[in-house]
């Protein structure tokens, strides 16, 4: 565990723990709440749910007790809800497990090498965090309406861990891997650029990753499982 990777042996896991794991050559992250019994419970897009469906009919899983075999649920979700709840192995596909890092402080959480890996906001107790997922995959609305920017896989994990929504008013959701492409890295053009603008633009970056962060967000709210629906 470091800036660098928040890599977890999927047998450490624990309910209630926010994971992902990384798509398309680690250009994205695909985020979801680990219910326990090798289960996730995740927001995906329709691309997405397709994909993971698919593969758990034709790859054998027999890896142990990763299996999707005996995974009952696996694929489940209701008709018009993007959430999916999948086995480990569908969620992660071929690559590996990360950890989600809450509670960090300030330094630690602006100093990450990629966005949307860590939160300075503290997580909810494990029993509520699971509580809001089942809710939701129940439910005939789910998270609302999937949207890359607004309301993604990662705002859904958020907000099981943390209760905390985003205005509806703002441009963007919780997302720290949204925020981070629309608040690019400074790295490509700090060789181009004097010492004391790069600097400049280094503390920018620090400060909008920051300024994000749903810890220290003044535009979120704490909403009930119960009230997501009318709020989104």
């Amino acid at each position: 565990m470091g800036n660098v990777s928040h890599r977890v042996d999927r047998n450490k896991l624990k309910p209630g723990d926010h994971i992902y794991t990384w798509r398309a050559g680690f250009a994205y992250a695909h985020h979801g709440i680990y219910v326990g019994e090798m289960k996730v419970i995740h927001f995906a897009n329709k691309q997405e749910n397709a994909k993971s469906s698919v593969d758990c009919e034709f790859w054998r899983h027999e890896s142990g007790s990763g299996s999707c075999l005996c995974t009952y649920y696996c694929g489940f979700h209701q008709p018009k809800n993007g959430l999916i709840i999948s086995c480990l192995n569908c969620f992660i596909r071929t690559g590996s497990v990360y950890l989600y890092q809450y509670g960090l402080n300030v330094s630690a959480h602006v100093s990450k090498l990629r966005g949307g890996t860590s939160t300075t906001a503290p997580s909810d107790p494990p029993q509520v965090v699971i509580h809001r997922a089942i809710y939701l995959l129940n439910s005939e609305t789910g998270f609302g309406k999937y949207d890359l920017v607004g309301n993604n896989c990662e705002d859904f994990a958020l907000y099981c861990k943390t209760g905390l929504l985003v205005n509806v008013n703002s441009a963007t959701g919780a997302s720290g891997q949204v925020n981070a492409v629309i608040n690019p890295q400074w790295k490509p053009v700090y060789n181009y650029i004097p010492t004391g603008l790069a600097l400049n633009v280094v503390g920018r970056h620090y400060w909008k990753r920051y300024k994000t962060d749903i810890g220290v967000r003044h535009n979120v709210v704490k909403v009930a499982v119960e009230d997501v629906g009318s709020f989104r």
